[in-house]
């Protein structure tokens, strides 16, 4: 079993995602759509965010890019992670909790073996 786990202050990915050449170079275009529809799209970018880097610890992937990863929800509004295929296999048993304030977003990735 791995896990990643990280936090991050939303005003700071707030500010970050002002910048358009961040928001694609980290978000797929479902996920902008997505927080950008919400009534505080900061707080859903930055949740998103620590999600991707949380991912990114518990696969180990060095290679893997933000834009590798993606997150998004199921039909009940539970988040999971969207991997390239190539990482498929390996990480279908891949969980991820998503939470969030005005002022911090965290996320935990579980990946069992």
């Amino acid at each position: 079993m791995q896990s990643g786990i990280d936090i991050i202050e939303v005003s700071r990915i707030g500010e970050l995602v002002k910048n358009k050449r961040f928001l694609h170079r980290v978000f797929s275009k479902e996920e902008i759509a997505y927080c950008s529809g919400k009534k505080n799209s900061a707080q859903h970018f930055a949740v998103r965010f620590a999600a991707k880097e949380a991912i990114w610890k518990a696969v180990g992937n060095r290679k893997l890019s933000h834009r590798d990863i993606s997150v998004k929800n199921d039909e009940h509004g539970k988040p999971a992670a969207v991997l390239p295929s190539n990482l498929e296999k390996t990480c279908r048993k891949l969980c991820i909790s998503l939470s969030h304030t005005k002022s911090f977003a965290v996320a935990v990735a579980v990946l069992n073996e």
